[in-house]
């Protein structure tokens, strides 16, 4: 073991610049990397406005369609409407199609829906393919329980398919606000001589 420890103490300088001189050997023979690309401008990544009105028009359709399976009672047409890793957030969250659906299937038990929803307001990425839609729920007298909130994805079949979903209670601030609203004053273009710098 000693005479290793000895060798290692005689030989260690001269293996030490014989690998510094390899290295340098090597960085002066390779050539210097490309650039990496820069990231595409959002200009680049947006499709033309008629493509991304037509994708609008065709996630709003989709989202009607797909409330109308809940008033039709049609649970095998709302099943066609969910992707295979959608998530439904909520109490519990279900994850996965098959969470989804053992999760909505009791709702559809019954010959009226207890529920329905329409679509308000859809937005799609400027590279198409995936939107977001969101709008009133409804009570079975028609007054307004809640939001939802969705993300629908274009599969590669054409098809639109809901992978996102989330709810929450309508917001009955508007009134509770105007009853006790008190008005701002209007901004000034010279702070306060209180105001601290």
């Amino acid at each position: 073991m000693h005479r290793y420890r000895i060798w290692f103490a005689i030989a260690s300088p001269a293996l030490s610049a014989a690998l510094s001189a390899a290295v340098v050997a090597a960085q002066a023979t390779t050539p210097p990397a490309a650039p990496s690309p820069a990231a595409p401008s959002a200009a680049a990544l947006s499709l033309a406005a008629p493509v991304l009105a037509a994708q609008a028009t065709e996630v709003r359709a989709t989202e009607a369609a797909f409330a109308q399976t809940m008033a039709a009672r049609d649970f095998a047409a709302f099943s066609a409407f969910v992707a295979p890793d959608a998530v439904f957030v909520g109490e519990p969250t279900l994850r996965g199609a098959e969470a989804v659906l053992a999760g909505w299937k009791p709702l559809f038990e019954g010959p009226k829906a207890a529920f329905s929803w329409e679509p308000g307001t859809v937005e799609v990425l400027g590279s198409g393919g995936l939107a977001m839609s969101y709008g009133p729920v409804f009570n079975a007298k028609g007054e307004r329980i809640s939001t939802f909130y969705s993300v629908w994805r274009r599969e590669p079949d054409g098809h639109w398919r809901i992978v996102f979903d989330h709810g929450c209670q309508a917001c009955r601030c508007a009134t509770a606000a105007t009853a006790t609203a008190t008005p701002m004053p209007a901004p000034s273009a010279t702070p306060p001589a209180d105001a601290k710098p």
